[in-house]
């Protein structure tokens, strides 16, 4: 059967406008159906902590991926709560957002340290994050939602190089010199500490050196040369430590008040969960750099750099032992510590296997000039 003009002629408009609406859907940009969001989040750190750059970096990832539908307004530490209350006042609806760590508020049940730096499996953050993105992050969400009942839903991020033993005026050789010293940490690290024999006070960031000064601690740790460069840490004591198992694999924590994240669009949630992937690569990136400018500059300012001691790692070890078999006593504890030694077993082999004797290269080009103590 032929087809008629009239029909010829409606196909030919039909097609017409197909084409146009084809142009015009490339044409124009698909514009988010999504509720303009603007989030507030406050930090637990000082204006200039390099802990406030790694959160900046993520605000900016997150701005730029929400294209004016989804903003962070990002907040320094006292700007609304302390450093310490953040997550109390995500979970009451206060603050949108956080960016902190597990020891802050491990006080409302020990095992949230083990989700930020617990006993060392042979394993370094990297594992502990791999574990976290695994089998941990059901664990974690039993512990803040079901055990705490708390309002929120969180995320890990840059996984921190080990802390250093930390700052003191006289140098530590044995596990013998550590015994009655006045020392600053955070979370379980605290009583790894005082199964050393240390008196541990436990302080924010931003109140290490006037206590310092004040003689209310003889000794302490942050976290990295470059935060304590900048609060001041040289001005107070004259030796370094470095490495150390006390807080051996700690990562930063993102919150968010779970109501405020049920609230978002799917494509907004995908936003946030993808940015702290992007920027636990940037605040790596970063570490990388600025760790080693401010070592320089910390033994350019006189203050003599060391490697702890394998005595005192040793005994940091057997002083982990006890803390979990103190704390073992708590099913849902011993759930976390059993998870992390099953899942870092083959992993932290593998790890130790595969990488290289960093030590020996760097020795060989610039040994004479930088020698290591190995």
């Amino acid at each position: 059967m032929k087809n008629s003009k009239s029909d010829k002629v409606s196909r030919r408009k039909f097609l017409g406008a197909a084409a146009v609406a084809g142009a015009a859907s490339v044409a124009m940009p698909q514009i988010s159906r999504a509720e303009t969001m603007t989030l507030k989040m406050q930090g637990s750190w000082g204006a200039g902590d390099i802990f406030n750059d790694y959160a900046h970096q993520l605000v900016d990832i997150i701005n730029d991926l929400g294209g004016g539908r989804l903003k962070i307004d990002y907040l320094n530490a006292g700007a609304v709560v302390k450093s310490f209350e953040v997550q109390d006042a995500v979970s009451k609806g206060v603050l949108d957002m956080g960016h902190t760590v597990p020891a802050y508020w491990y006080g409302k049940n020990r095992a949230a340290s083990l989700f930020g730096t617990g006993p060392c499996f042979g394993w370094d953050t990297n594992g502990v994050l791999a574990w976290f993105y695994g089998p941990g992050k059901d664990l974690y969400v039993e512990l803040t939602q079901k055990i705490l009942g708390l309002n929120v839903v969180g995320w890990f991020v840059m996984p921190q190089s080990p802390q250093p033993l930390g700052w003191f005026n006289k140098e530590p050789k044995s596990p013998a010199d550590m015994k009655n010293l006045k020392y600053r940490t955070v979370g379980l690290a605290a009583n790894v500490m005082q199964e050393m024999g240390c008196k541990v006070t436990q302080l924010p960031g931003g109140e290490i050196v006037p206590a310092m000064e004040k003689g209310v601690i003889d000794a302490f740790e942050y976290s990295n040369p470059t935060s304590d460069f900048r609060f001041g840490a040289p001005d107070v004591a004259k030796i370094y430590m470095l490495s150390s198992y006390h807080q051996a694999s700690e990562c930063l924590e993102v919150e968010m008040n779970k109501d405020k994240w049920n609230g978002l669009a799917k494509e907004q949630q995908a936003i946030i969960v993808h940015a702290i992937q992007a920027a636990n690569s940037t605040n790596l990136w970063l570490a990388y750099s600025s760790y080693a400018e401010y070592l320089q500059k910390i033994k350019a300012a006189g203050v003599t750099v060391k490697r702890t001691p394998k005595s005192i790692l040793a005994a940091q070890l057997d002083a982990w032992d006890k803390v979990v078999a103190q704390y073992g006593k708590d099913p849902f504890f011993m759930k976390v510590v059993e998870s992390q030694k099953a899942f870092a077993k083959d992993k932290s082999y593998c790890h130790i296997m595969m990488n290289n004797d960093f030590a020996l290269a760097y020795t060989h080009y610039y040994g004479k000039e930088q020698p290591l103590e190995l």
